[in-house]
């Protein structure tokens, strides 16, 4: 039988013992640990052990603390986005878009506004690729611009249309204040004003703060989080772009 509810597992099974971390802006001393110990109590943890405590710098505290949950986890109301599409291999992606698209995929990829970490860009698009999966770049059917960091809204909608684009990759690391979705949602404004639904790339976003749920709510296509290697994102590509409009 299918287990529904779980508990997290620590020494023994079902004993809802979880670790968790944080920082908070006090120095280190005896009344930062009972503070620290405070807020695990209010999170749910009874009992509450504190592991790790550090002075991080002039007027900070990084607390590890372990604990009892009483918590449970509904697995049939957990909620997460499938794959729906067949992984496929580097030769049968090629195959599909030069017998059924019979021209080049086109993609354009960036890293928008001021992030300028480049690595999970990189990732996908490189012929270096990441985990022993080689980028996109490495698709002979594929082309490929990689307009690198720090990218404006503008430079890469007027790319999209120069390129004449198949589909935008962007990733975002920087996450504070939720700058990864306020960047989201000035691209995708900035594409639906700039070409009709028809006309429009594919618009894909990754990185390892947004919720793959979101992408609806931010007018994305598709929203790919930590762990995504090239050939996921070529097959989506090939799915999306060839498979299901030449049915």
């Amino acid at each position: 039988m299918t287990k529904t509810v779980v508990r997290p597992y620590g020494d023994t099974t079902g004993d809802g013992m979880t670790q968790v971390s944080f920082t908070l802006p006090i120095p280190h001393d005896k009344k930062a640990e009972g503070a620290a110990l405070q807020l695990a109590a209010k999170m749910g943890l009874d009992p509450a052990m504190l592991v790790h405590a550090k002075q991080m710098g002039d007027g900070f505290t990084f607390f590890v603390i372990y604990g009892s949950v009483r918590h449970l986890v509904e697995l049939d109301k957990v909620q997460v986005v499938e794959r729906d599409f067949p992984l496929l291999g580097s030769k049968e992606i090629n195959t599909i878009v030069k017998q059924k698209l019979r021209r080049k995929l086109s993609v354009v990829g960036a890293c928008i506004g001021t992030d300028a970490h480049t690595v999970g860009i990189d990732a996908i698009l490189n012929i270096k690729g990441i985990a022993g999966e080689k980028g996109l770049e490495y698709y002979r059917e594929f082309k490929v611009v990689n307009m690198g960091a720090q990218v404006t809204v503008p430079e890469l909608v007027a790319a999209a249309k120069q390129e004449k684009a198949d589909a935008v990759l962007v990733s975002q690391v920087v996450t504070q204040r939720d700058a990864h979705l306020y960047n989201t949602r000035e691209m995708t404004a900035a594409f639906r004003e700039a070409m009709p639904a028809g006309k429009r790339p594919l618009l894909i976003v990754g990185g390892p703060r947004f919720d793959e749920l979101m992408a609806g709510e931010l007018g994305v296509d598709r929203i790919f989080g930590r762990g995504t290697t090239p050939r996921e994102v070529a097959s989506y590509l090939v799915h999306s772009l060839v498979t299901q409009r030449s049915k």
